[in-house]
């Protein structure tokens, strides 16, 4: 049995991850610092499910606590890390900047000391779609120059896929970077969009569209996500000079064994569309509050998948309107309304 060592697993991704490791057999080792930037009880509930399973089990813990992460990773001894702990969330970054340095910089720097530590077998990272920052050529593809990050928060992951190339190189210790674009599905974080229009509508109360309405995102739907994180676990990028097949499109770094893949929907989806799904799925129309663009948004992300099929034969797909369809079920059953 593969273990696998989750950070977040209390989060959003992580708890998709760790039930699709645990379903497959992997036993799961998590660790999450339960933190209050949202409903810790929605945390707590994800792990209480994914401790039905005798081969899950989880630390509380800071990522900023060296000591106690690199006592979990010694005395379990995972074959890889999938890093997806982070202080999440674009716009908080303009409220807490320095939170986001200290759990995404430092936290992340003590993730990778524990895995050049054990040696593990590969090195799995979140990044995100705001790495591209200004770009305007889309979709976006892994090769481009993305050195126009425009919040904090996507300033910290840009220097995580820094941090993870050197110790790629420095130990020949495998790591993949993914990009993630727009995560959305059932217990997803209620600061994201679609909770938050859904809670909206639901409710009656205005729901903000910035930009009025006239943005654009590769909207993913989180069991997509996971299984592509599920099958890269299996991709671990070899040192340069041993690939023997290249794979098209490959950004695998000249110097180490480092890559880059971006995790996404490849659809380019009108954020109006987004709400007009939503509204069609509850059965009423939302009272929409135009608002201007926020500070440090962008007004579209696309992806271009190619790469992520290549190296695993799966591309995410399913509709947005299904993707909302589940989600929006899930959330009468969840909060009964």
């Amino acid at each position: 049995m593969r273990k696998v060592l989750v950070t977040g697993t209390a989060g959003f991704i992580g708890f998709h991850l760790s039930m699709l490791l645990l379903k497959e057999g992997f036993a799961v080792v998590g660790y999450d610092g339960m933190t209050d930037y949202y409903d810790v009880r929605l945390k707590e509930r994800r792990h209480q499910m994914l401790a039905q399973n005798e081969h899950f089990s989880a630390t509380i813990g800071m990522l900023e606590d060296f000591d106690k992460l690199r006592e979990l990773a010694l005395r379990e001894k995972p074959d890889v890390i999938v890093h997806l702990a982070a202080q999440a969330g674009v716009r908080y970054s303009l409220e807490n900047p320095r939170a986001y340095i200290e759990s995404n910089v430092i936290g992340t720097f003590n993730v990778m000391e524990c895995a050049r530590e054990l040696g593990v077998d590969h090195l799995l990272m979140a990044s995100t779609s705001s790495a591209y920052g200004a770009n305007t050529e889309m979709p976006f593809d892994e090769n481009q120059k993305a050195d126009t990050q425009l919040t904090i928060y996507a300033a910290t992951k840009k220097a995580n896929e820094a941090m993870g190339h050197s110790y790629a190189h420095l130990w020949t210790l495998p790591t993949t970077m993914f990009r993630f674009f727009t995560v959305y599905g059932p217990y997803g974080r209620p600061d994201m969009a679609l909770f938050k229009f859904t809670k909206g509508i639901i409710e009656g109360t205005p729901i903000d569209i910035y930009n009025h309405g006239d943005m654009y995102r590769d909207f993913t739907y989180v069991e997509d996500l996971v299984r592509g994180i599920r099958l890269l676990i299996d991709a671990a990028p070899a040192a340069p000079e041993a690939e023997a097949d290249p794979v098209e499109g490959d950004n695998l770094s000249p110097v180490a064994p480092f890559r880059v893949v971006n995790i996404g929907n490849s659809d380019k989806v009108r954020l109006m569309d987004f709400v007009e799904a939503i509204e069609q799925e509850i059965g009423k129309p939302a009272i929409r509050n135009y608002m201007p663009m926020q500070a440090g948004d962008v007004p579209a992300t696309w992806a271009n998948a190619d790469l992520l099929r290549n190296l695993t034969g799966y591309r995410p797909q399913t509709d947005i309107r299904e993707g909302v369809k589940r989600f929006v079920a899930w959330y009468r059953d969840h909060y009964n309304v």
